[in-house]
């Protein structure tokens, strides 16, 4: 379990891949990848229970599903330090016959993939799912979804919301990442989602904060968010993070939600994110 300076390096490291990745393949979402670094960096180096040897039914394992599938740079870095596959695999992102497609899918066989999750709006639902199995086996881990604030715009979400707290599903952990920003522009712009705190405590769920780039408030957040499970109720966590974190160029808009660095953007972003790891090795184009 890495402490805190450790997952702050390896967050370095993770999104040097991302923007690597992004700008290799010259395509893929490297704004809200950047942005939820520091979540995904905690969950799988820190809070979840999780074997990258890989098993699909995930039984005696902490169980998460990424809702929010473009934001798969960041999901293949984190697996590929994590054991799961190759660190070198991370080169091929988004190629012909790639495993690592730009939304992640299962029928590649790629380790740590559970779900599809290409179409927003599905994943909360396939995360009760799971959670709902976990109860009925006697597994006392625990069942952990990371949405977009803009996927939340879309009613399979409020149904998934509406059914957790009617089965009273308190193995859940749902996390929001809530950047204000989605393709088209800003949540107020596109949809409003107005009072998102007070529409998860109407509708059953016990509610938290989080700044995600901040690693210490990420980390103490999840551990309370895992210590108040087992009581009733789902937990949510929202988590405030910007798009494009840290590089100064990305952040304070929506303009990089899908769009790749060039090589001068590339350089720049990379001059900007601490080498800790080491670079994967990309074949010469």
């Amino acid at each position: 379990m890495a402490d805190i300076q450790e997952l702050r390096r390896i967050a370095s490291q993770v999104r040097r891949d991302i923007v690597r990745q992004t700008h290799y393949a010259a395509s893929g979402h490297p704004g809200g990848s950047l942005g939820c670094t520091d979540f995904m960096t905690a969950l799988y180096f820190h809070v979840l229970h999780h074997d990258p040897a890989f098993h699909m039914e995930g039984k005696g394992e902490d169980l998460f599903f990424l809702s929010n599938g473009h934001i798969s740079p960041v999901f293949y870095s984190v697996l590929a330090r994590s054991g799961y596959f190759p660190i070198e695999e991370l080169a091929t992102f988004r190629k012909l016959n790639s495993r690592l497609q730009g939304h992640p899918a299962t029928h590649e066989g790629l380790p740590g993939i559970r779900v599809a999750s290409g179409s927003l709006g599905q994943g909360l639902s396939v995360a009760c799912g799971a959670a709902l199995s976990k109860r009925l086996d006697g597994d006392d881990k625990l069942v952990y979804c990371l949405t977009g604030d803009g996927e939340l715009q879309e009613g399979q979400v409020w149904e998934a919301i509406m059914f957790a707290a009617h089965n009273r599903i308190d193995n859940l952990i749902a996390t929001v990442d809530w950047n204000g920003v989605q393709i088209d522009g800003t949540n107020d712009e596109v949809l409003s989602l107005g009072d998102l705190p007070g529409k998860w405590k109407a509708f059953g769920w016990e509610v938290l904060h989080m700044n995600g780039n901040d690693m210490a408030d990420v980390v103490e957040t999840l551990e309370k968010a895992k210590g108040m499970t087992g009581n009733g109720k789902p937990i949510v966590i929202l988590m405030k993070t910007a798009m494009g974190y840290p590089v100064d160029f990305m952040m304070g808009t929506h303009k990089w939600h899908g769009v790749a660095p060039n090589a001068a953007q590339t350089e720049n972003a990379l001059s900007q994110l601490e080498e800790t790891l080491g670079d994967y090795p990309y074949p010469a184009q």
